[in-house]
């Protein structure tokens, strides 16, 4: 599955490198990529392994909360 998600709180370029390390770190996610101009992130996970709501956790935990 892929999902796209606005987080506002993206703002320089340390925001977007925590993103998608902390993200990709998550079983089952198999791309991330945060997009600081667009404050924009877009996550690919396998449903069999993971579901959103393990991801969008990990992106609260990490003060980057998905808006939407």
């Amino acid at each position: 599955m892929t999902k796209t998600v606005n987080v506002p709180s993206i703002s320089c370029g340390h925001c977007v490198a925590t993103i998608e390390r902390e993200v990709s770190e998550v079983d089952g996610v198999t791309a991330v990529k945060a997009e600081q101009a667009a404050r924009t992130v877009t996550v690919s996970w396998d449903p069999d392994t993971t579901d959103w709501v393990v991801i969008e956790d990990v992106m609260k935990d990490i003060n980057y909360p998905p808006v939407g």
